[in-house]
């Protein structure tokens, strides 16, 4: 099945199944707010996918289960796991539709249900903080209404039913539809799959050749990884390009129902439920000493740090010891401490993507954190392209935001460059809106994006009247001195006042600074661009400072030239006589003839 026809598929499984999911807020209407569902429905929506992942093999677990009975954790765990033929297990005799059979102690028996899973499946049911919602469902007898309506044949979450692809889908639609409702930003939580694939693609192109063969293996790590779709995206590329690869996923995530999705999506894809951990990225760093093939993510932008300021600010002090030793952002922004975050977790032939809005590229002056984590970036040598993503392509949000494309292994043509590629013109629209999401990037559009990244060249590459623009730079291009301009002192007849060694007294009035092109000699240009201007002036070289910043819009301006006067003139002359016959025909007087 090509990519179209399976994203087709892909696109009515998930919205049937969201709907029918979404069915389950008339129940909870009146009990719950609109954006209380979401504590009621997405567990329940968990729940019910592993009830039906576990179904085909739970007459051989509850088998084992009674053999076992007196036999040592450790063997019992591992004989139940082979039965279920998954990492987890539930010994349970009920269903969910024999739950249904006894209306009158469905609180106790779903308990019960819950109660047999394994002990790994415990701390996922832990983090939604269910027991609460379960005793009011049942309180209000409303629990048995919900369980019904999850028992419905229509709603079946196999994995033979629903991929982990599809299941993503579920869960973001639905986590979409709870943030509408209560206005929260849907796009803290998730990022929709076209740009999860252009993301991998640009990761893996690159990659091709160390992917195949046999004995491959392949880590990957997302950072704020949501409910993991990222790291699902990386699996299902990485093996269609490789079926026998081995690939390792590994994620940490701060909202509580988020992490137990993803965990509980690893565990039903085979993953290892241990490489998921729930907390900051930024204050408990998860992974500490972990180094990763992959880094991708989509960290939050123009969200502060303030809850995570002390711990971040304890390992900056440590310097090449911590993570953030470079610099500090502003409080107000902390997207770029999730860069040196993935830096630090990238292997030496690692390679990362990841998302960052606009201030990412110029925010800071020299000298300053943001300043200083690009400095540290490209003067390494490791930022190899950076693409420009249409506006309207993300669900809260509809600014310019660009992926950037880091390696600590650069191929020898890129050694020393940095590709700036403007895909900001390579979308389809859709014909309905996803809040602010506008556009797609279709996988034409994608395979145009990819091409020209591949190609590593000054060019622009069409499809039909889209375009997508690659340019190349030299690393320093991006590097400039700011230099202060000192002016003289001078009193009321104009002498200039000087310091007892005769040199002239600053003017902090006349102090001004030149940001000067590192590849530009500092003196010659003072002497070119400002010497002609103020021939009094000097330069402070003890307070230079260097900076770095990559001014994306102005590297892709076009000029365009304004309208000959003839052409406007032609067009106002049209315009007035239009409005005169207008107002004629409004009117019925000539207006020539009006006093």
């Amino acid at each position: 099945m090509n990519e179209f026809n399976r994203n087709l598929q892909t696109s009515i499984n998930v919205q049937r199944q969201a709907n029918l999911i979404w069915s389950v807020a008339d129940i909870l209407r009146g009990l719950y707010k609109p954006h209380e569902y979401g504590k009621v429905i997405l567990p329940m929506t968990v729940i019910k996918r592993l009830h039906d992942t576990l179904k085909p093999t739970r007459d051989a677990v509850l088998d084992v289960a009674k053999k076992t009975e007196n036999m040592n954790d450790t063997m019992r765990n591992r004989m139940l796991t082979k039965a279920s033929g998954y990492s987890f297990y539930n010994t349970n005799l009920y269903t969910f539709e024999t739950l249904l059979a006894d209306p009158a102690n469905i609180e106790t028996n779903f308990r019960a249900y819950l109660n047999g899973f394994s002990e790994n499946m415990q701390d996922i049911l832990a983090n939604f903080k269910f027991d609460i919602e379960i005793s009011n469902l049942a309180e209000n007898d409303r629990l048995f209404y919900v369980i019904q309506e999850f028992s419905k044949k229509e709603v079946d979450l196999g994995p033979d039913k629903m991929t982990s692809t599809d299941m993503g889908y579920v869960f973001e639609e639905l986590v979409r539809k709870f943030s509408e409702s209560y206005n929260e930003e849907a796009g803290a939580h998730f990022t929709s799959r076209d740009i999860i694939y252009l993301m991998t693609d640009l990761l893996l192109v690159e990659d091709q050749d160390t992917l195949t063969g046999k004995d491959v293996v392949k880590t990957v790590y997302d950072q704020t990884m949501g409910t993991s779709q990222m790291l699902s995206a990386m699996t299902e590329r990485i093996h269609e390009m490789n079926e026998s690869a081995e690939v390792a996923t590994f994620g940490q995530e701060l909202n509580p129902e988020t992490y137990a999705i993803a965990k509980a999506d690893t565990m039903i894809r085979g993953g290892n439920p241990d490489n998921m951990v729930l907390g900051s990225t930024l204050s408990k760093d998860g992974f500490e000493g972990y180094t990763f093939d992959y880094c991708i993510s989509n960290p939050p932008f123009g969200i502060d740090w303030k809850g995570d300021q002390n711990a971040v600010k304890a390992e900056h002090e440590l310097g090449e010891n911590g993570r953030f030793g470079v610099g500090l952002p502003r409080i107000s922004d902390g997207q770029l401490l999730f860069q040196l975050n993935g830096l630090s977790k990238l292997k030496e032939t690692g390679r990362m993507a990841i998302i960052h809005n606009g201030s990412a590229l110029f925010s800071g002056n020299p000298g300053a954190g943001e300043s200083l984590i690009r400095q540290y970036v490209i003067e390494n040598d490791w930022l190899e392209a950076i693409v420009q993503l249409p506006n309207d392509l993300f669900y809260n949000t509809g600014i310019s935001t660009y992926i950037w494309i880091v390696t600590k292994n650069k191929s020898a043509e890129r050694q020393g460059k940095v590709q700036l590629i403007d895909a900001s013109k390579m979308f389809e629209k859709r014909r309905k809106n996803i809040g602010e999401k506008r556009v797609d990037i279709s996988e034409e559009c994608r395979d145009m994006i990819v091409k020209a990244y591949g190609e590593f060249t000054n060019d622009e590459y069409y499809l039909d009247e889209r375009v997508v623009e690659s340019k190349i730079f030299d690393n320093e291009e991006f590097g400039f001195t700011r230099v202060t301009v000192e002016g003289p002192l001078k009193d009321e007849n104009g002498e200039i006042e000087r310091k007892k060694n005769g040199d002239p007294k600053p003017d902090a009035k006349l102090r001004d600074t030149e940001d000067i092109p590192l590849k530009e000699d500092i003196d010659a240009y003072f002497e070119r661009e400002v010497l002609p201007f103020n021939p009094d002036a000097w330069m402070d070289r003890k307070k230079d400072k260097i900076g770095y910043e990559i001014p994306f819009t102005r590297l892709f301006y076009k000029y365009t030239a304004p309208e000959p006067s003839e052409v406007i003139a032609e067009r106002i002359k049209k315009l007035e006589e239009s409005i005169v016959a207008n107002f004629q025909a409004l009117s019925g007087k000539d207006v020539e003839n009006v006093d």
